[in-house]
């Protein structure tokens, strides 16, 4: 690692908020050594709690989050937010963006907000999120709220990162709720139907209630192979988040379900299956790098695709062309 990078992360450890500002800046970009940045912050993780904030758009996701933080700078805790964000990282609207988010926690150093891409994977998290989600624990953050971009079922990779999934719904139709069946519903530790003074909370509540009983307390199919003791059924919690009514109930429920989640070795549970899918995740990568270099060493991708179009080779021939260096060098 280079002597410039050891400093960064020699200040970042030392709780300087700039270093670490830069250090996901870093993480974010790809920048050069980043992954030897990466590398040196995990031996220094592993205590903060990482919540994730899901849901429909307009479900008050934002504001919900910044009352959370409030909170919990109140009882005396550091907290680290990534909101991840469908557009262009690091723009002028976007620090705009946040201080209207984090409204309560303006000029509060211990609560750190960070707008994140979402690098074009619709709703989900990229890597870079879980990178920059271990500089905050690194850093020393109680807690790390991830709050993701809001896109409906394809918002669950946020099971992969968060210890405890918050799944928020608005109060407007059991349409809602139905969306959410295929895919959300069976993500979420909590559900959180917030805006509860608007009319059709009732119904939102009594349907997800009915989906609960119907999911019969089964863990996340990922997780819990071999942890006994883990009988989890998701509470729905009503909130108004922008009058912070129900917030201290939804914290109770969030300290309980990781309470639950260390007694049993649920937590430990999950932390093994995410570092599993992280492995993957690097790999594909990396795979994808080794795979696009080759292209372009057969004069790209446009030419292989002409080639194909005039019939002189076909897909699967060319794939295997593609792939057969990489696979030698492998078994060498």
């Amino acid at each position: 690692m280079s002597a410039t990078h050891t400093d960064l992360l020699a200040d970042l450890l030392d709780g300087k908020h700039r270093a670490l500002a830069r250090v996901i800046t870093k993480i974010e970009n790809r920048e050069p050594g980043y992954r030897e940045l990466v590398s040196e912050l995990h031996t220094h993780t592993g205590d903060a709690e990482i919540i994730g904030i899901t849901g429909s758009p307009g479900a008050g996701k934002s504001t919900l989050v910044d009352k959370v933080a409030n909170y919990y700078r109140e009882r005396g805790e550091t907290v680290g937010v990534i909101a991840i964000d469908p557009s262009s990282p690091f723009t002028g609207g976007a620090v705009l963006g946040d201080r209207i988010r984090m409204a309560s926690n303006v000029g509060d150093m211990d609560v750190f907000f960070r707008s994140m891409s979402a690098r074009g994977s619709l709703g989900g998290l990229s890597t870079a999120t879980s990178d920059a989600v271990k500089a905050l624990d690194a850093f020393g953050k109680d807690k790390i709220i991830v709050e993701t971009v809001g896109a409906g079922q394809n918002e669950i990779d946020i099971v992969k990162t968060a210890d405890t999934v918050a799944v928020l719904v608005p109060p407007e139709s059991g349409d809602n709720v139905q969306m959410l069946k295929a895919g959300i519903l069976e993500i979420a530790d909590v559900f959180v139907v917030n805006k509860a003074d608007l009319p059709g909370a009732d119904r939102a509540v009594s349907d997800l209630t009915e989906m609960v009983h119907m999911r019969d307390g089964t863990p996340t199919p990922e997780f819990g192979d071999g942890v006994e003791g883990y009988d989890w059924e998701p509470p729905i919690v009503e909130t108004i988040a922008k009058d912070g009514e129900g917030v201290t109930e939804f914290i109770e429920v969030l300290d309980e379900h990781h309470d639950l989640l260390e007694s049993t070795g649920m937590l430990d549970a999950k932390t093994r299956t995410r570092y599993a899918e992280e492995i993957r995740a690097l790999l594909r990568e990396d795979a994808n790098r080794l795979v696009a270099s080759e292209i372009e060493s057969r004069g790209g991708i446009a030419e292989l695709v002409e080639a194909v179009f005039e019939r002189e080779t076909d897909p699967y021939s060319v794939a295997d062309e593609v792939i057969t260096p990489i696979e030698d060098c492998i078994h060498d």
